[in-house]
This record gives structure tokens, sequence and C-alpha cells, in this order.
């Protein structure tokens, strides 16, 4: 796992709520779709990314990143490891405060460049794990 407690914590809790939410579809069965939910019962506001740009639990969604007309917090990413190198530059292009990568999600590359960046990140972890232990 990558990302200390006080990181952890800082982006769950201090960074913003609005999470874009990379990967995320109208799929119920993937787990992008439940963690998503579970972030909106702890307030965060969802802004879903997916290529079919699908509306997800009432929030429009986008095809990418550079395609939301506001501001995102964190950016959680639910793409294969080897996509998701390219999503962290985008994360940081866009100007998010964080990037997260879900358990399994795995680029130390991308890990160490993001942290450059001077955001902070969280790799190989789920916040529908850690949220609720914060309270």
């Amino acid at each position: 796992m990558y990302g200390d407690e006080a990181t952890v914590r800082r982006i769950l809790t201090e960074l913003g709520d609005t999470w874009a939410v990379v990967g995320l579809s109208g799929n119920s069965a993937r787990p992008a779709y439940r963690v998503a939910q579970v972030l909106q019962r702890f307030g965060k506001r969802i802004v879903p990314v997916h290529p079919k740009a699908e509306t997800v639990h009432g929030e429009r969604g986008y095809a990418c990143l550079a395609d939301i007309p506001f501001d995102i917090d964190v950016v959680d990413v639910f793409v294969n490891s080897s996509l998701a190198g390219a999503v962290a530059d985008e994360a940081v292009a866009k100007g998010a405060r964080a990037v997260w990568f879900q358990l399994g999600v795995v680029d130390e590359a991308a890990y160490a460049r993001t942290r450059e960046a001077g955001l902070d990140m969280a790799m190989d972890r789920c916040p529908a794990i850690e949220i609720p232990r914060l309270t």
C-alpha cells in the first residue's frame, strides 16, 4: 500500500469533496459503482468519468477529466494499472489536489510523478474501506 495514514486522512477529510471517479459507469456489478455510493454517503460529490459519459448516482458523467467544466479535488482511478499513469498525468493537468489508485491499481512511476507534481496520492487502497475508519 502506498500513502501513509496521514495522507489518506488528509485526502479523505481535508482536500475537498468533489471526486472524479474514473471508470465509473452505470454497471452496478462493478466495484466503482459501489465505492461511489459509499463516497456519496460520506458527503462526497462524485463525478463519473467513463467513455460512455453516463449519468450515475444522479451525477452527470464525462468522457474524460478534461471535459469536466469545474474543479476536481480528488481523482479516484478504477482503470487497469497499464492505463492509470496517463490518468494520473491528466489529474495533474486538470489541477486536482490528490489522486487515489484503487486496490490492485499500481504504477510506481505514476505515483512518483504525481507526488513530485505536489499532489497527495494513495495507491492500492480503497476509500470505501478507509473512510468509515475515520468516523
